[in-house]
């Protein structure tokens, strides 16, 4: 199952981090589906910063830094896959 927790709003491609405007409460360890127009891939998160200071946790309405292993793009959609 997967619940909507965010949007991306920004993509940094030379350090490979997408800036997430969150819906909903996320966690380092969480496995996340970023999916848009040409984007579909899954992973885990494994690092998160705030305001450049790393985080655990996050929730609705921070924007947060998430490091991300493909391509991610402006207005894609952030799912948090739950078991």
């Amino acid at each position: 199952m997967e619940k909507q927790v965010g949007r991306v709003t920004h993509y940094f491609g030379r350090i490979g981090v997408a800036a997430v405007e969150l819906e909903d409460t996320l966690r380092v360890g969480d496995s996340i589906r970023v999916k848009g127009h040409t984007s579909d891939w899954v992973q885990t998160v494994e690092s998160m910063q705030v305001d450049g200071a790393d985080v655990q946790q996050a929730e609705r309405g921070q924007v947060v830094g998430i490091k991300v292993k493909e391509h991610a793009r402006e207005h894609d959609t952030v799912f948090r896959i739950e078991e």
